[in-house]
């Protein structure tokens, strides 16, 4: 009898070193796997902030185009091809193919821009062109009379040149989302002659140029 239990005992005090040894095995396993995650910083940082330098190649070239202003659009007309203030705009002109998805099709004119003979006008240049397909955002108008009428109406674009201080450079009055390279809408032909700026071969923008607090909640911007 006394020698069941000391069986029964063996096999109890062999279980919980088994136990022990497999939970030291699991231990060391966890620990040789154990990565930490730091969380980063919070900050205010854009981001995607080199896309200000994309351009800066042919940022003095802007300076050099001809007939600069005789195409040049403005802010009315650039407003007018967008829903609501920082909305995708509208494609104001046929594309060869109606339901082409990406492969760069828009880029070819999109990407540095460049005289249209065949619409006496320049191109604009895309401030994303990391975003090759385009028509995920972007849509000709192929109606005017399908949807019912409705009280929509667009919301007042952010006003241009706004100032803290008299003589001081003119902050950012929008968000930057997708819009973070400044010399796409604001230098070349093709940009709106109001928001036009003079010395485009400065491409470091936000030395100078701050961004309203404002602007980094939209909404809070354009509805106000």
């Amino acid at each position: 009898m006394k020698q069941g239990y000391v069986i029964i005992g063996f096999w109890i005090v062999l279980l919980i070193a088994a136990g022990f040894i497999v939970k030291a095995s699991l231990t060391e396993e966890q620990a040789l796997n154990y990565s930490e995650i730091i969380a980063e910083p919070a900050t205010n940082a854009l981001p995607v902030e080199e896309g200000m330098f994309r351009l800066a190649g042919s940022a003095k070239a802007f300076l050099q185009r001809p007939n600069m202003g005789a195409t040049s659009t403005n802010l009315e007309e650039y407003y007018k091809r967008r829903a609501f203030p920082g909305a995708p705009p509208i494609i104001p002109h046929p594309t060869e193919e109606a339901h082409s998805m990406g492969g760069n099709d828009c880029l070819q004119c999109h990407q540095n821009g460049g005289y249209v003979d065949e619409y006496k006008a320049f191109a604009p240049i895309t401030p994303h062109t990391e975003y090759i397909n385009c028509k995920q955002c972007h849509l000709p108008v192929n109606t005017t009379g399908v949807f019912k009428p409705n009280r929509w109406k667009k919301t007042d674009a952010p006003e241009a040149k706004q100032q803290a201080l008299l003589g001081s450079p003119p902050i950012i009055p929008h968000s930057l989302e997708m819009r973070n390279n400044c010399l796409a809408c604001h230098a070349g032909p093709s940009a709106p002659a109001e928001i036009r700026v003079s010395h485009p071969d400065r491409v470091n923008c936000r030395q100078c140029h701050a961004l309203n607090d404002n602007a980094k909640n939209t909404t809070k911007i354009w509805t106000r």
